[in-house]
């Protein structure tokens, strides 16, 4: 089977030591040891939590991103030569990163960060239109397993994105199980990922429902970043279901500091920081009685450490709970009840 031309996104923002490890070095071992064509268009800053949302009021504007060895890099407004420093691509110009930003149309002139989703449709119609022949979305910086965070994730939504185009696409997330996570276990999570991949472009699954020729619209992908990565037989792979659950509170009131604080670092993913009740961020007091802030300050302990008998066996929780590889089929919709009746069943006799 011919080798892909693909799309790599993610919700992290360009390549960043602490916010977007990951996108790089999976980059890297794409084009450099599988030698796939792979063009790069990334929100430019962290987007996590934004799912499948569109910018449509404002204008957009690209700037590209020039990476160096360490994973920093630079923008810039127009394509220029390489620094010394900076990566070499295989594919000359088009080997960098463009991170795309807002230009609002109203006269304030801020920039702000684009949508996962719209990084996605943008590239598939306008800057590289009918070009790729599949979406790869991450790696996420933390888990997507469960409904809870998957109708959530810009990861997941910017594969949702391209699916709807009847595009192959994956998305993929790397489970924080250890507080820092080892750089040691980045490249083989690099492997194992762009290993599966490939396994499930040339293996692609069949479904009835499918949007594109009855094969399955997109996959979830969860790698649990444990050391067992380190092992000659690495984690387990299991194909799973997506575990239904649920959360509570994702915000709480906050004073005028809190608030700015947030708003200038937004949160990576789930599980990116091990955020729990114990360690959420701090919550002020409102700065007046009736003065209506609130921080983004979640309780992720039962999403992040559900009991081990609470979880669903063959869901994808359950897989990474025990230090597995998870990949989900998914289809572009959102799920609806069994519904057996015969058609006039379905029909209201409602009188008005």
């Amino acid at each position: 089977m011919p080798k892909p031309r693909v799309l790599l996104t993610n919700d992290d923002g360009p390549p960043n030591p602490k916010d977007s490890p990951y996108v790089l070095g999976l980059y890297r071992y794409l084009t450099e040891q599988m030698k796939w064509d792979v063009k790069v268009v990334l929100p430019s800053s962290q987007r996590s939590w934004i799912g499948k949302a569109y910018h449509i009021k404002e204008t957009t504007k690209g700037f590209y991103f020039y990476p160096k060895e360490d994973g920093t890099g630079e923008t810039s407004l127009v394509s220029r030569s390489l620094k010394p420093g900076e990566i070499v691509g295989d594919l000359s110009a088009l080997s960098i990163f463009l991170p795309s930003q807002i230009l609002p149309a109203f006269p304030q002139g801020s920039i702000y960060p684009k949508t996962p989703a719209t990084c996605v449709n943008v590239a598939m119609y306008n800057l590289f239109p009918d070009q790729f022949d599949l979406v790869v979305s991450g790696p996420n910086l933390g888990r997507n397993t469960s409904a809870a965070f998957a109708l959530s994730s810009g990861t997941i939504g910017a594969a949702l994105s391209s699916s709807l185009a009847k595009v192959r696409s994956i998305a993929l997330s790397y489970g924080t199980v250890l507080y820092p996570t080892p750089t040691t276990l980045f490249q083989p999570a690099h492997r194992l990922g762009a290993l599966i991949v490939a396994h499930l472009w040339e293996n692609w699954g069949k479904d009835q429902h499918g949007l594109r020729n009855g094969e399955v619209d997109l996959y979830s992908i969860n790698i649990p970043l444990g050391e067992n990565l380190l092992t000659d037989e690495g984690p387990k792979i299991c194909s799973t279901f997506m575990w239904r659950n649920s959360y509570g509170r994702l915000f709480q009131r906050a004073s005028a500091s809190v608030a700015k604080s947030a708003n200038s670092a937004l949160a990576p993913g789930p599980d990116a920081s091990g955020l729990t009740q114990s360690n959420t961020p701090p919550v002020g007091t409102p700065d007046s009685a009736g003065e209506l802030m609130f921080s983004f300050s979640p309780d992720m302990t039962d999403l992040i450490t559900p009991s081990f008998s609470s979880l669903p066996v063959g869901s994808d929780a359950w897989a990474l709970h025990q230090g597995w590889v998870s990949v989900t089929p998914l289809r572009a919709s959102f799920g609806e009840p069994d519904n057996d009746q015969e058609m006039d069943g379905k029909i209201w006799k409602l009188k008005l």
